[in-house]
C-alpha cells in the first residue's frame, strides 16, 4: 500500500512556536507537485514530542483539508501514554486519514511482549492501515524482524514499517520474513541513502527527511529505478550522498532540515522548540554550501 518516496514533514512555526499555516500549505503543495507519493505528518522530523493533543488534532485537520486526497496523509501518533495514542488515532479515524505511523513507546524500552500489546491494542482500535516505526536510536528498543513478522500476521491492518537503522542488513531481514508471508507488506527504509540498496533488498523506498529539502531529486531517483535507467540512478544517489551531509549541520537534526528548505527558497523560520537549540548563521551558510554543491552536480 505506501510505496516509493514518502515525505516526513517539518512541521513549520513561527518563532513564537505556533503552526505557520501559510508556508505548511506551500510546503505540502510542493512536495505534492514534485512527485511525492504521500506525507507522514508528527513524525520524528515533525516534532512529534513538542506539541499537545489538541495541537496535533487541529493540524491533522488542517492537512487533511489541504492535502485532499492527492497523496496519502500518513500521522503519527506514537507516545508514552496509552490514552492519548488511542485518542488521536480514533481521531485521525474520523478525520479520515490515510494511515497511521507508530513508533515503540520510548523511554522504558519495552520488552517484545509488550510491544506486541502496544501495537496490537492500536490496531485493534482502528481500522485504519498502521506502519510500524523502529528507530532504536530514538525510542529505545528494537523491533526484531521476528516481532515485526509476529504483528504482520496477527493484525491484517499493520500493512507496513519504516526501518529507520543505519544497518540495512536488519531491513533485508524483515523483507525476506515478513514479505514469504504477506508479500503486499511494504518496508520502507528511514535513511535517505539507503534507497537504492532497500530495492535491490526488496522492499519498497524510502519515508526520510531530505525530501523536504528535494523532493524532486528521490521522485526522480524513484522513477528511474522503477524503469531500470540506472544511469540515472546513479546520478540522483550521488546527490543524495552529498545532501546526507545537511544531517550533521545543526544541533538537532531537524533544524537543519528546516533550515535547507528555508535555503531553498521557501521563506520560513527554522525555529524548533525548547530544549532544541536555534540555527545560527554560520550553520545556515553550510547548509547553503551543502546545497550548492549539488547544485553543481546538476551543471556537469
Amino acid at each position: 500500500m505506501f510505496k516509493g518516496i514518502y515525505t516526513p514533514s517539518i512541521t513549520i512555526l513561527d518563532e513564537n512556536g505556533k503552526f505557520d499555516f501559510p508556508n505548511m500549505e506551500t510546503h505540502i503543495n510542493n512536495l505534492i507537485e514534485n512527485g511525492i507519493n504521500g506525507i507522514l505528518f508528527f513524525g520524528s522530523i515533525g516534532e512529534f514530542f513538542n506539541f499537545s493533543l489538541e495541537e496535533k488534532k487541529q493540524l491533522v485537520d488542517f492537512v487533511v483539508e489541504k492535502v485532499n486526497k492527492r497523496v496519502h496523509v500518513l500521522i503519527g501518533v506514537g507516545g508514552t501514554n496509552m490514552d492519548e495514542v488511542l485518542n488521536l488515532a480514533t481521531y485521525c479515524e474520523k478525520a479520515e486519514v490515510d494511515g497511521l505511523v507508530i513508533i515503540s513507546p520510548y523511554y522504558f524500552g519495552p520488552t517484545e511482549a509488550t510491544a506486541e500489546k502496544f501495537f496490537g491494542t492500536i490496531a485493534e482500535s482502528v481500522n485504519l492501515p498502521i506502519m510500524l516505526y523502529n528507530f532504536p536510536d530514538r525510542s529505545g528498543n528494537d523491533l526484531s524482524p521476528d516481532l515485526v513478522y509476529k504483528l504482520a500476521l496477527e493484525h491484517k491492518n499493520i500493512v507496513s514499517i519504516k526501518d529507520t537503522v543505519d544497518n540495512i542488513s536488519h531491513t533485508r531481514k524483515i523483507i525476506q520474513k515478513v514479505k514469504a508471508e504477506r508479500p503486499e507488506f511494504t518496508v520502507l527504509s528511514g535513511f535517505d541513502e539507503y534507497y537504492v540498496v532497500n530495492r535491490i533488498s526488496g522492499g519498497d523506498g524510502v519515508l526520510s527527511g531530505l525530501t523536504n529539502v528535494a523532493p524532486k531529486l528521490f521522485a526522480t531517483l524513484h522513477e528511474a529505478y522503477e524503469n531500470k535507467d540506472f544511469v540515472t540512478v546513479e546520478k540522483c544517489a550521488h546527490q543524495v550522498s552529498i545532501l546526507m551531509k545537511l544531517y550533521d549541520t545543526t544541533d538537532l537534526f531537524v533544524t537543519g532540515i528546516k533550515a535547507a528548505v528555508k535555503a531553498k527558497g521557501l521563506d520560513i523560520s527554522a525555529y524548533t522548540k525548547e530544549p532544541s537549540i536555534q540555527l545560527t548563521e554560520e550553520q545556515f551558510e553550510n547548509i547553503k554550501k551543502i546545497l550548492d554543491e549539488v547544485n553543481e552536480l546538476l551543471l556537469v
